[in-house]
């Protein structure tokens, strides 16, 4: 039982009439009438509250077994009122320590034998597991002396995974053929999966969307043009777990974001007909899944990078070249995950990064510092503004230079802002799909 703000209100006021109206004894006789209405209506409270037994009450939270890392989750609560005339709840859940919130709290008026569903979205930034405390139901009447405490649903564990919810719009877009926008960033159709192999003659019953018209005048007959499917070919999203992918955007590392877009694009590029590949590396190699193109391998990548965490090092190229040149022995394209912060960084690997290059067509993916890019673009009002928008636009240099530098030894690249990486990523990988095998 829990006695609410109302009925100290209700005593403060009754206590104050008691001691104004102390010298005369018809204000005083009302007082006491107050004073007593206030214990009679307390009493009577705590009698229709407590009075009945079993299942008055019940709250149900509905909590998916699997959170989708970075997206918004639906949370219901169910909360269903037995009792025969009207109550007003607060219903406080306990969400899991990290989040550190402690707002989710809901105030509503249920008539008699009613039912009501209450919604709420988590946001994780954070893979792992998640721990859920109870749902806390307090019941009054519409007098609110009084309240009666109910407990619901304690300790529910849920998992944190890479970003499912965000997968399954790229699929729903992609396999309705829209992937033609997201965000502020355009992606380019998938179209089909077929490229010409010849042209011959049109026989009745061909399809005639596939009528080669050039050919046709040329040679004053109808031609068509004959489709086989295309040839798969290997790709490998390769996540560096070192030190430079702990930097966060939008309380979320780099390193999510990483998982997150590998696993858009490795559902784009399935559609496409190619076989994708995983690995993970920091001092040694992590994880190698080997390309494939079936329905497992999605399932696969999920287990896989549920429990990818950085490292406080920095990362061995070495080790990845070795594991690459033992593992991968067909050309393929090599996506490698990273944050190069300086000149100096892509020079203690710039060497593998070009031994790998040789026999793979490799891009690297690293990502600008929407910080850095704030206080360069700040106007300077002192010395400290200069000298700090002096070091911001050193920065972003190094990192033209860094781009620069990659290419000049045939390594592709990608700078982009974490938050436009899914898209930048898909339009890059189809861009090289366009231009044959890699």
């Amino acid at each position: 039982m829990l006695i609410n703000r109302r009925f100290y209100i209700a005593v403060v006021v009754t206590v104050l009439c008691l001691i104004i109206a102390a010298k005369s004894p018809f204000l005083f006789t009302i007082a006491q009438f107050l004073l007593l209405g206030v214990v009679g209506l307390s009493l009577y409270e705590i009698l229709v509250l407590f009075a009945h037994k079993g299942t008055i009450i019940e709250c149900v939270r509905e909590c998916p077994e699997r959170l989708s890392n970075g997206d918004e989750n639906e949370i219901k609560i169910h909360i269903f009122n037995h009792y025969v005339f009207p109550v007003a709840l607060e219903i406080i859940d306990e969400l899991p320590a990290i989040f550190q919130r402690r707002d989710v709290s809901f105030r509503l008026q249920m008539d008699k034998k009613s039912e009501k569903v209450l919604k709420y979205v988590l946001t994780p930034v954070q893979r792992g597991e998640y721990k859920f405390g109870a749902v806390n139901v307090f019941v009054s009447t519409r007098i609110g002396f009084i309240s009666r405490r109910f407990k619901f649903a304690e300790d529910f564990n849920t998992k944190v995974y890479p970003s499912f919810i965000f997968l399954q719009q790229y699929a729903i877009k992609a396999s309705s053929n829209r992937l033609t926008q997201t965000g502020n960033k355009k992606i380019k159709r998938i179209g089909q999966q077929l490229e010409p192999d010849q042209i011959k003659d049109y026989v009745k019953g061909d399809d005639f969307r596939v009528i080669n018209w050039k050919a046709t005048a040329r040679r004053n007959k109808l031609m068509i043009t004959v489709f086989q499917d295309e040839r798969a070919q290997n790709l490998f999203c390769i996540i560096d777990n070192g030190r430079t992918m702990q930097s966060a955007f939008n309380r979320m590392t780099l390193l999510d974001y990483s998982i997150n877009a590998s696993l858009a694009l490795a559902y784009i590029a399935m559609l496409k007909g190619d076989n994708t590949g995983l690995i993970t590396f920091e001092r040694k190699i992590d994880t190698f899944i080997a390309p494939a193109r079936n329905h497992l391998q999605m399932k696969n990548f999920q287990e896989a990078l549920y429990h990818q965490q950085t490292a406080f090092a920095e990362s061995d190229y070495f080790s990845l070249f070795k594991q690459i040149n033992v593992s991968v022995k067909n050309r393929s394209l090599l996506l490698i995950f990273t944050n190069f912060d300086s000149a100096l960084s892509v020079s203690r690997h710039l060497n593998y990064l070009k031994m790998i290059a040789k026999r793979h067509t490799v891009l690297v993916v690293f990502f600008e510092n929407f910080e850095i890019e704030a206080l360069a673009g700040k106007k300077p009002e002192n010395k400290v503004d200069v000298y700090e928008s002096t070091i911001a636009h050193k920065l972003l240099y190094e990192k033209r230079l860094i781009m620069n530098r990659l290419k000049r030894n045939n390594i592709l690249t990608l700078l982009t802002h974490p938050a436009n990486l899914t898209v930048n990523l898909i339009n890059k990988y189809l861009d090289i799909k366009e231009r044959g095998n890699w």
